[in-house]
């Protein structure tokens, strides 16, 4: 009966039916105390994260100075690799849309969204990059002008070419290639787990590669890195990311911005993030994605219209445009004249996105049972960008022409980059509103990006089984928050920016698995087209 059921899910999803062996094997788990764990990928993870976490301990100092030694090493010499796959992320995604294979819907032919679409992208907005567009969304433009870490192509900083070279630079880093290497992982992690029952997990992309060896040694190579990779780029984001949000609600509120009040937040944000997590994907996470995207409407809105319709016009036209003139050069690696900001900026952002990539992954494949491999490609690689360009039009242009007409305080560039969307918004009407709204959105971006993280870890540690506890899945969130809190406590900032210069490093090894990935993706999915 359990075949004949599995054959009818995947009648005419271009594909071979599973069969029982091929499914979730909870033979590797064990259970205690109802909590469910994969025999050898927790503790393996645990233990790695536990050595880590003593050593960037031990000598804060020392050790950020190692890892930041390892993480240029990699950025210098390894330049020319990562910039080929975040380029080669963006065919393989457009080529899967553009091909027949688009058509294949995970889960199979029958197979229904579980969510609407509006959730779907809220869910996966949220997770991918919402805390960045808030921290990023003023600077990056301003910083990219004004020559904060030189400029895109050696252009003179501070004139109309600046201009037009920051805001297509800023939507390069922010525009198809980031989600290209989310979608990359999602795609893969959707199609083997829901159509060829498969764990939940990156390591079930090496099946075509490696048979059933997939589940041995390499498999759960793969889901340790990805576990240890997320517990480090949460738990550094989550950190730093406090201290900018603390301290744009000092500047906001006009209170002391003290490590306490630092604290206090971390723990603010792990409470908010338990209790949606508890409730669950449905109740909790979609409900918060849902919230986050009205607040972030209406942020926008409100910077929309206060820089004025006809400049956001002009500026999302040009935007468009600068982007579309950069995108060749910047995709460039041979012979550049900036190679100071080509390894500073764009290596070092396609570095970080594979610390996001295996979380983030995992997470939009999650969602996205029942949508076709080239709906995914719209709605998680095509649809972002148009939303970046219209946010960084908004913020990014408005900001870059506060600095040319001279009024603010960006006028002098960026003097913190952590107050540099406040000091924006301060040249506004409503700026009072729009910073609380900055405040409220930076807490509840947290928050689901968090959520989406300890939901993913949770299911890697159980073998990528899906069906754990909410207590288990509040538990590897309070793991992530007390490696911060640690951190955070005894090491500070250095310990934190080590860990981040750690987890930036592992992305190259993320990016020649996911080289890896694609092959087994397209071997897969032809294989089971022919038979």
């Amino acid at each position: 009966m359990r075949r004949k059921l599995l054959q009818e899910q995947n009648r005419g999803a271009c594909m071979k039916p599973m069969v029982a062996e091929d499914m979730v094997g909870r033979d590797f788990n064990i259970r205690v105390l109802g909590l469910n764990f994969h025999r050898v990928i927790f503790p393996v993870s645990f233990s790695i994260i536990l050595l880590l976490v003593l050593l960037a301990l031990s000598n804060p100092v020392v050790f950020g100075e190692t890892l930041e030694g390892i993480k240029g090493w990699i950025l210098k010499n390894f330049d020319w690799f990562i910039i080929i796959m975040g380029n080669l992320a963006v065919l393989f995604c457009a080529g899967l849309a553009l091909s027949p294979l688009g058509k294949v819907r995970l889960g199979g032919r029958d197979a229904k969204a579980e969510f609407s679409t509006l959730s779907w992208f809220s869910m996966m907005f949220a997770a991918g990059m919402g805390v960045g567009l808030l921290y990023w969304g003023v600077a990056e433009p301003v910083a990219q002008y004004t020559a904060w870490w030189k400029t895109p192509l050696n252009v003179t900083a501070s004139t109309p070419e600046a201009a037009h070279a920051a805001m297509g630079a800023t939507l390069y880093h922010w525009g198809f290639h980031p989600w290209a290497i989310y979608l990359t992982s999602a795609l893969v992690v959707g199609y083997f787990s829901y159509n060829k029952g498969l764990p939940l997990s990156l390591s079930s992309g090496l099946q075509p590669l490696l048979g059933r060896g997939h589940r041995g040694l390499p498999g759960q190579v793969v889901d340790v890195f990805t576990v240890v990779l997320s517990i480090f780029g949460l738990a550094t984001s989550l950190g730093l990311g406090a201290m900018q949000a603390t301290a744009g609600i000092a500047y906001v509120l006009g209170t002391p911005n003290t490590f306490a009040f630092q604290l206090m937040f971390i723990v603010a944000v792990t409470c908010l993030a338990a209790f949606s997590l508890w409730r669950g994907l449905d109740a909790g996470v979609k409900v918060l994605s849902n919230i986050n995207m009205l607040l972030a409407l209406v942020l926008f809105l409100l910077v929309a219209v206060g820089i004025g319709g006809m400049a956001f016009f002009s500026n999302t036209l040009n935007a468009a445009v600068d982007y579309g003139q950069m995108f060749l050069p910047l995709s460039n690696w041979i012979g550049r004249p900036d190679q100071d900001w080509f390894q500073g900026w764009t290596v070092f952002y396609w570095a970080w996105w594979c610390t996001w990539g295996p979380l983030v992954g995992i997470f939009v494949a999650r969602v996205s049972k029942g949508r076709t491999l080239r709906q995914m490609v719209g709605m998680v690689m095509l649809a972002p960008t148009v939303v970046t360009l219209l946010w960084f039009s908004a913020f990014g242009g408005g900001a870059i022409a506060q600095v040319i007409d001279g009024s603010g305080a960006l006028a002098a560039g960026l003097s913190d980059v952590n107050m540099a969307i406040f000091q924006f918004l301060e040249m506004l009407p409503l700026a009072g509103i729009g910073s609380l709204l900055v405040v409220a959105l930076l807490v509840f971006f947290m928050v689901t990006s968090v959520d989406s993280g300890a939901l993913v870890i949770d299911n890697l540690s159980a073998g990528g089984d899906p069906d754990t506890l909410p207590v288990q899945r509040v538990l590897w969130l309070v793991m992530i928050a007390l490696v911060t809190v640690t951190l955070f406590v005894i090491g500070g900032d250095t310990a934190l920016k080590g860990i981040q210069a750690g987890a930036v490093a592992m992305g190259l090894p993320f990016m020649a698995l996911m080289l890896l990935l694609m092959i087994g993706l397209v071997k897969g999915l032809i294989e089971d087209c022919r038979s």
